[in-house]
């Protein structure tokens, strides 16, 4: 089965906490000091919100997967679609380990499709920020970066 991701950078994450807590009737079920997250059923939606020094805006939108066939099979449907992917494998990201393959629409907005398998500690670095585009070829260490932009713990 598969949920809808959406990401929004925020200016006030505990305000942003506070008004989607209250859009949802639920609390978020991740928290920490840049960034919140809830799981949804009802929309089934892996909504998240992070305050990291961007402008305010939606920061990316996905697809969550609950295998990794179903991460191949969408990942196989963007290269198909023509436009350029770049795939990340075991990444730790928005405190978590998943499997990932990014692209922008030809309109520049960035998609993610990923496979969840682990938590991890740390939030790291975002992928390109709004208005990037994906590069072709990031190097392969770098889990959340572009090649002009190098990779910290990532994201």
């Amino acid at each position: 089965m598969k949920r809808l991701h959406v990401h929004v950078a925020v200016d006030d994450l505990a305000t942003s906490i506070g008004f989607y807590s209250t859009l949802f009737g639920a609390a978020p079920g991740v928290v920490k000091d840049d960034y919140a997250r809830w799981m949804l059923d009802d929309p089934r939606v892996n909504f998240a919100i992070s305050d990291r020094a961007r402008t305010a805006s939606v920061d990316h939108l996905g697809i969550q997967v609950d295998t990794s066939e179903e991460l191949q099979e969408l990942a196989g449907r963007l290269k198909a679609a023509g436009e350029t992917t770049r795939d990340q494998q075991a990444a730790t990201c928005c405190y978590a380990r998943s499997d990932k393959a990014w692209v922008n629409d030809p309109s520049g907005l960035r998609w993610e499709t990923f496979f969840t398998f682990g938590e991890a500690t740390a939030y790291g670095e975002d992928e390109p920020g709004a208005g990037e585009r994906v590069a072709a070829a990031a190097p392969a260490a770098s889990c959340c970066s572009t090649p002009a932009q190098p990779a910290a713990a990532c994201c």
